[in-house]
């Protein structure tokens, strides 16, 4: 590497709303805080005034075609991309961009660095060809030590070259003291929580696997217990209309139109889990991460997950919160009633190991660190070193 400071190209289908795009951003940022040059090839999307905020360059391309000729023909636009503006390293986070950026990388003889960010089961062996593009890199990132045990068991990636950097919560939005009472209110008004009730909150798309007709059931089997009264918000857009509409049907059946709100896509979600008093996501599959569970154990609010995937790391038992066995009401149901009826002291103390166990092992700025440090690893650079002597006092 010469003095110049190091461009890092990543690769996105498009710049949508989801995790991996927000991931991308994130070390956009870092990468220009740290002095290098951070480029962003994808389609647009409503993310791109954030990308540019981050002092990132975005180039437009449409990655997201799974056509044989249209890979080729985005493998030499990618080639002349890293060729204009002296491309040292490619970082992709979806697999067809990884196809078209490993071909164009290995032309171009630059590091190709992937992410791994989901589950991304292979039934027959054409699934795993076409997912095995994400283990090929000089340095492959799992989210979750449950990815990179996939990873390793599946794909073959030896330690040398797999590495684990977890997803992470900002700090500056998930704070409780940051948190106005007008903003919780605003919420309340919005779902009408009437004063003093116990809210549990579930953030996810309304699409079966995310588990909210489990949690439906389980909560017909709460309100037959003698609890304080209580509120159920799901939190999420309807990504898929026939289940949101099943969904809608059986929570009439089982009488619970009083203590159920739809609530949509929420804007604020650091202020609804302030409002919150438990935090449910009982996912029927294995997620890769689990970030909403993250952001609400930082903002101190006790947790309930599934024993299954990254849940199993993300969520200290007893500590921070619980997790019951995958589709199972009653076992939902028995911990959403140990939760909403601990003490206050209780309460305080999981508040407070909720938000120590993430800002200790599960932050942005710890992210984009380690990532800094996976090029590092590739361009003998020092971007992680620069990063952190800026980030020192926060």
């Amino acid at each position: 590497m010469t003095a110049r400071s190091p461009v890092i190209l990543q690769v996105l289908p498009a710049l949508s709303t989801g995790g991996l795009e927000r991931g991308a951003i994130e070390i956009a940022a870092a990468i220009t805080q740290a002095g290098g040059r951070a480029i962003v090839a994808s389609k647009t999307g409503p993310l791109l005034v954030q990308l540019r905020h981050a002092g990132a360059v975005h180039v437009p391309l449409d990655l997201k075609s799974k056509s044989p000729v249209s890979v080729r023909r985005r493998v030499r636009e990618l080639q002349k991309l890293i060729r204009e503006q002296e491309v040292d390293l490619v970082h992709a986070r979806s697999r067809i961009p990884a196809w078209a950026a490993w071909l164009a990388c290995r032309r171009e003889n630059i590091p190709f660095v992937t992410t791994w960010h989901g589950v991304h089961e292979a039934g027959w062996w054409g699934k795993k060809l076409y997912n095995s593009v994400l283990a090929r890199g000089a340095r492959v990132i799992a989210i979750s030590h449950y990815i990179a045990g996939r990873l390793s068991g599946q794909y073959g990636v030896q330690a040398d070259r797999l590495r684990t950097i977890p997803r992470g919560a900002d700090s500056r939005i998930f704070d409780p003291a940051g948190i106005s009472g007008e903003r919780i209110q605003k919420l309340a008004e919005t779902w009408t929580i009437p004063h003093g009730v116990h809210v549990i909150l579930m953030p996810a798309r309304l699409t079966a696997w995310k588990g909210q007709g489990v949690l439906v059931e389980a909560l017909a089997l709460l309100k037959q217990t003698a609890l304080e009264p209580w509120i159920c918000v799901l939190a999420g857009p309807e990504t898929d209309r026939k289940f949101a509409r099943s969904l809608g049907l059986r929570v009439k059946e089982l009488g619970l139109e009083e203590c159920v709100r739809f609530g949509g896509t929420c804007q604020d979600m650091p202020a609804a889990c302030a409002l919150a008093t438990v935090v449910v996501a009982p996912s029927l599959r294995p997620e890769p991460f689990g970030r909403t569970l993250v952001e609400a154990q930082m903002m101190g609010k006790p947790v309930i997950g599934t024993a299954q995937g990254a849940m199993m790391e993300t969520v200290l038992p007893g500590q921070t919160g619980l997790v019951v066995p995958p589709d199972n009401p009653q076992a939902l149901a028995n911990a959403l009633a140990a939760t909403l009826s601990i003490d206050d002291e209780t309460r305080a103390y999981l508040a407070e190991n909720a938000r120590q166990h993430v800002l200790q092992n599960y932050t942005i700025r710890q992210m984009q660190s380690a990532t800094l440090g996976v090029y590092d690893e590739l361009l003998g650079t020092h971007l992680r070193a620069s990063f952190d002597g800026q980030n020192d006092d926060t």
